[in-house]
């Protein structure tokens, strides 16, 4: 969209005549705030006129650029359009000052400044800082993709699909055909439309392609696809839980059972304990019973790792084992970790997948 309409733009006599400065910069290339500078020196082709000099802040080097785009007063000024791409990158540099300064001076319209952000996330005006926001002009565009599964089909097999200027012909007949197979597999078919369902993002699409071809294993199959969306949907939450101790698993398991019984409401540390409690003394046969601070530590350790969440911010004269708090696991995670758990105790995984008869 933003390049069909640059092209308009440049189409246009007053355009022409008057023009337009295009600096683009990406979230992913330019890293922080100098690197940035630095780039949009070089395409506006300022280097030259920096040379050797020492500007005291970012403002007074970026305010120096534009000056120096200047063609005398302001309506004879050389408009200048920065688009950042990755734009939720930007915020997390450095106090946010190169947004910071972009916004201000297109605010301030000594110079004429339009900036352009391009990003996928929804929540970006919540990363912004304060004084970037009141600067931020709050015009939005969102783009939704609207096409169908047989489309979605259609744009992988472009993905995939070597042009006809690729310099091995025969080889390029060999993927494109190839391609065109796995396109009609039902395998295949399967695994992109999960993640069709998941998502219309096209840069998943991208993810789930990027596979292991080689010398020896240069074409693509079904099985590298099924393997990548393997890869592509793993939980990470549940990864974290297969380096948890023994203890600690014990401690997610009595909070499924809390979750279990009182239908999702929330809990505090004395209740997993007591639950914890419970099994040691009917089930658990290769458990150690641990001292209460040492079960409280193992508890805090998965507050740390955002596997247990406090519904409220904690004051400092609350009392820590009568806080409550939420599980952001839920049972079939904590299921499927278990079954890849290594060594987990027989007793232990009886107990996670037992009733609650027994309590």
């Amino acid at each position: 969209l933003l390049n069909h309409v640059l092209k308009d733009l440049r189409e246009m006599e007053q355009v022409r005549e008057n023009l337009l400065e295009n600096p683009f910069l990406s979230g992913l290339l330019q890293t922080n705030d100098k690197v940035a500078l630095k780039e949009i020196t070089r395409q506006l082709q300022l280097e030259n006129v920096v040379g050797d000099k020492v500007f005291g802040s970012f403002a007074e080097n970026l305010a120096f650029l534009l000056e120096a785009l200047r063609k005398g007063d302001r309506t004879s000024s050389c408009p200048i359009l920065f688009v950042l791409d990755e734009f939720d990158l930007f915020v997390h540099h450095k106090n946010q000052t190169l947004l910071y300064n972009l916004f201000d001076i297109s605010q301030s319209a000594q110079t004429p400044v339009t900036v352009i952000g391009l990003t996928c996330r929804q929540d970006i005006l919540e990363l912004l800082e304060k004084r970037v926001k009141s600067r931020f002009s709050h015009r939005q565009i969102y783009l939704m993709n609207s096409f169908d599964f047989k489309q979605y089909i259609k744009i992988f097999k472009e993905q995939l699909s070597l042009p006809a200027e690729f310099p091995d012909e025969s080889f390029a007949q060999k993927w494109n055909n190839n391609v065109q197979h796995l396109s009609e597999d039902k395998t295949v078919q399967d695994v992109l439309q999960n993640l069709f369902h998941h998502t219309k993002d096209l840069r998943s699409l991208h993810l789930l392609l990027v596979s292991a071809v080689t010398v020896h294993h240069p074409l693509l199959t079904a099985a590298d696809l099924q393997e990548a969306s393997r890869q592509h949907s793993t939980d990470s939450k549940a990864n974290i839980v297969h380096g948890l101790s023994v203890l600690e698993i014990c401690l997610i398991i009595a909070m499924k059972h809390l979750n279990e019984v009182y239908d999702g409401e929330p809990f505090n540390f004395q209740m997993v304990y007591n639950e914890f409690q419970k099994f040691i003394q009917r089930k658990a046969h290769s458990m150690y019973n641990f001292e209460k601070p040492v079960v409280m530590k193992a508890f805090e350790h998965l507050l740390q790792l955002e596997l247990v969440q406090p519904l409220e911010r904690p004051s400092a004269r609350a009392q820590r084992e009568f806080l409550l708090m939420k599980l952001l696991l839920d049972s079939s995670q904590i299921m499927d970790a278990l079954q890849v758990y290594p060594n987990c105790p027989t007793d232990v995984k009886q107990w996670a997948a037992s009733s609650l008869s027994w309590l």
